[in-house]
């Protein structure tokens, strides 16, 4: 009962945190685009009373006219629209899973048993879950010192790319190193959703409430408070392509499981970048073409380096390995997580559906057991000390 309990915690928790991922990053794109696409006010009245760009839609069988005011408006409504709840809650729910299902295996989930360095080779779970926090709130302090130190007033936002982007070149380096694959993917994710999130929390909505502060008492605003919020969002809608391609690469071992993984991850972090630059030069009337043809050609490179090698010629010496040899390696080190009724503490149902209770269904999965096995995914983290000889073996497998 508690794994079924565990699961469906998880199964709510994964819907609330989509449903409030698409509204926040929704949102952030919308308006992006808002700032982008604004004209200059075409009616004199309304340069007259500060509009500094507007932009006229149709959508839902109506019309709407956006206008931004460069400076305070004659009056500011008390219904004032603001954008936080959203993000906060998409990382909240995300916090959680990441605790439902990671933290609370992290022995199985977080520890690297093949890692280089021996230390985090042999971290305990507790070990591994501080190590995880010191990661997220680590990456957001250099982050925002990165921020603070290269371009406090705004004027070196160019230079701050390039430093941002090589600590993430950094974290995915670092993160495979001290965390299983799978981990190691969705940690460098976190790193980068953390700092959207509080950016929200510790500079964007704080520097919004000053201004409208200031505009009350009728008072002129500090001017780096609306730069600093503009700076700190565009750095979020850059985030966010690879913030969601990493939160989903779990399903895919073929990234997470190669020994260049830092690197596969670097390369899709970069994709996502320049794609998400397209569509922001776009709606700001300048189409640039080479900046997606740059991102594909990174998923492309990705794609070639995480490619399996071709199988090595089989030994012509060794006896072909039957299905029942194969089955009972599978029994020995597969079967706790992947049967009908698991063994495995936390697990409710088998991965993905797969079962092999039985010779028809370990046939049935041969292809995909192979390549799982082979390529080291299998079984996770290796928690079930499947040996050489057993991976040989089940390379072997002819029948």
């Amino acid at each position: 009962m508690q794994a079924y309990l565990l699961d469906f915690a998880n199964f709510m928790l994964r819907w609330l945190h989509v449903i409030a991922a698409i509204a926040w990053i929704g949102e952030s794109i919308y308006f992006v685009m808002l700032d982008n696409s604004l004209k200059k006010p075409k009616a004199a009245e309304d340069r007259d009373k500060g509009v500094f760009g507007e932009m006229w839609a149709v959508h839902g069988g109506g019309f709407y006219h956006n206008q931004k005011y460069a400076t305070a408006p004659a009056k500011l409504p008390d219904d004032l629209h603001w954008s936080f709840w959203k993000s906060y809650t998409t990382w909240l729910s995300g916090f959680a899973l990441f605790v439902l299902l990671y933290m609370a295996n992290p022995s199985f989930y977080l520890v690297n048993p093949n890692a280089s360095w021996e230390w985090a080779a042999n971290m305990s779970g507790w070990q591994a879950n501080v190590l995880a926090l010191l990661f997220l709130v680590g990456g957001w302090v250099v982050y925002n010192e990165l921020c603070k130190r290269i371009s406090p007033d705004m004027t070196r936002d160019g230079l701050l790319s390039i430093a941002v982007a090589v600590m993430m070149v950094v974290v995915a380096w670092l993160s495979t190193q001290l965390f299983a694959g799978r981990a190691a993917f969705l940690i460098t994710g976190a790193v980068m959703a953390t700092a959207m999130s509080a950016n929200v929390f510790f500079w964007i909505i704080p520097g919004q409430r000053r201004m409208v502060a200031a505009m009350k008492a009728g008072e002129a605003p500090n001017p780096l408070d609306g730069k600093r919020g503009k700076q700190r969002s565009v750095h979020n809608t850059y985030f966010t392509l690879p913030v969601v391609l990493l939160m989903i690469s779990n399903h895919y071992s073929f990234a997470y499981s190669h020994e260049q993984a830092w690197v596969i991850m670097s390369l899709f972090i970069f994709a996502g970048a320049l794609i998400r630059q397209f569509f922001v030069l776009m709606h700001a009337g300048s189409i640039k073409p080479a900046y997606p043809a740059a991102g594909v050609a990174l998923i492309a490179l990705a794609f070639w380096i995480a490619a399996p090698a071709p199988s090595p010629a089989a030994d012509p010496d060794r006896a072909a390995v039957s299905l029942e040899e194969v089955h009972a390696i599978l029994e020995t080190r597969c079967v706790a997580c992947h049967a009908s009724r698991p063994t495995q503490p936390g697990f409710n149902a088998p991965p993905a559906g797969v079962a092999y209770d039985s010779l028809e269904q370990t046939a049935a999965q041969r292809a995909q057991i192979q390549q799982v096995v082979a390529s080291g995914y299998m079984p996770l983290g290796n928690m079930t000390g499947m040996t050489d000889e057993e991976r040989e073996a089940i390379a072997a497998w002819s029948q």
